[in-house]
């Protein structure tokens, strides 16, 4: 009898024990990513591109190569599932920013250049990384990521498909602020050159739909487009989500792509190959855009999930810079740096002639 009770009595015990054990590390990541949502208010900051999931990260590299060692034991358990449960709950959530008919804002040439601007980055930063640079692969599919579609976000929600380190994510989101950064303050530079000196025809709504297919991070997008006008802001950021919302193909495909590769690598060493994984965070991110699409979820509803998905990127940032030791950083060398500028020009001047050619088509 007495053995019966016990048996009943353990699992909830257990359970309490494995959620007690996570509040610290979630009580401090929350505070990591309050402090860069506050910080990310002021306009010195917000006009410059930075948004409150790079300065989580920061916050949380800062921290977590001076005091965090010391707690790791309290605060492991928080972190992970940070890391993991919270992060695809976020990319979920994600599909909250997008409709379907955004599509049809930036009309099939936007669509188009979005998914060539997509394929081809990434395609050039396997190239370039692997083959030239001799680049550790995760690293290059999460710069690569980074890159081509939505920057920090894209990076988070490539981790659990490319499997790839905390420090490989640090370092594939380090890219994405060094370049996007640059080009929150180039773009509009060329822009206003172009103004002056007649390079090339080009309106606001033309050089909305560029920012928006070619710059890495959201925030970034806006801070691009609104140096110009409210009109090439309100375009990029169009293009912007068209091409965020091919964030769930990309996971779909790669996931598959990269199961071959590892199938054939296990039939090759006399192993089973792993069956084919499709992540579930990105159907999910899909479907969420689907019911979103439909217009059914009151405003509030979808601003207030909007900002809980902040607040869980924010956590999930934090947790990366918390488990990311600089000295694994370092250790990447220059060769992601190299990698990122040369998908940045590409970006830059492959985008470019994509944005000026592909409408001609239509």
């Amino acid at each position: 009898m007495n053995t019966s009770t016990i048996s009943h009595a353990s699992p909830p015990q257990g359970w309490m024990h494995r959620t007690t054990a996570m509040v610290p590390g979630l009580l401090l990541a929350g505070a990591i990513a309050a402090a860069a949502t506050w910080l990310a208010q002021f306009p010195v900051i917000k006009n410059n591109g930075l948004s409150a999931l790079t300065l989580a990260i920061i916050i949380g590299l800062v921290i977590g190569n001076t005091v965090y060692p010391a707690i790791a034991s309290q605060c492991g358990s928080g972190i992970a599932f940070t890391k993991a449960r919270l992060l695809r709950t976020g990319i979920v959530l994600y599909g909250l920013r997008l409709t379907f008919q955004d599509i049809g804002q930036v009309g099939m040439a936007g669509v188009v250049i979005d998914a060539l601007v997509l394929s081809s980055t990434f395609l050039l930063a396997q190239w370039i990384g692997q083959k030239l640079l001799g680049m550790d692969k995760r690293t290059t599919l999460l710069v690569g990521a980074g890159a081509s579609i939505c920057g920090a976000a894209a990076v988070l929600a490539t981790e659990p498909v490319a499997k790839g380190r905390a420090e490989d994510v640090a370092v594939a989101v380090a890219t994405v602020v060094v370049f996007g950064t640059i080009g929150t303050f180039l773009y509009p530079a060329l822009f206003h050159w172009n103004a002056e000196y007649g390079w090339i025809d080009t309106s606001m709504q033309q050089y909305g739909v560029f920012v928006g297919s070619t710059v890495h991070e959201v925030a970034q997008v806006v801070a691009a487009g609104e140096a110009i006008g409210s009109q090439a802001a309100d375009t990029a950021v169009i293009a912007k989500m068209v091409r965020v919302m091919m964030l769930a193909p990309f996971l779909l495909v790669l996931s598959m792509w990269l199961t071959r590769s590892e199938r054939a690598v296990g039939v090759n060493n006399g192993q089973p190959g792993n069956k084919i994984t499709i992540p579930w965070f990105a159907l999910g991110f899909v479907l969420m855009a689907g019911i979103n699409s439909l217009g059914v979820l009151p405003k509030e509803v979808v601003s207030v999930g909007i900002q809980l998905d902040n607040a869980l990127l924010a956590l999930a940032m934090a947790a990366l810079g918390l488990t990311t030791h600089i000295r694994a950083v370092r250790a990447a060398g220059t060769k992601p740096l190299i990698l990122a500028l040369a998908l940045f020009i590409w970006l830059l001047v492959a985008g470019l002639a994509l944005n000026l050619w592909i409408p001609t088509l239509f």
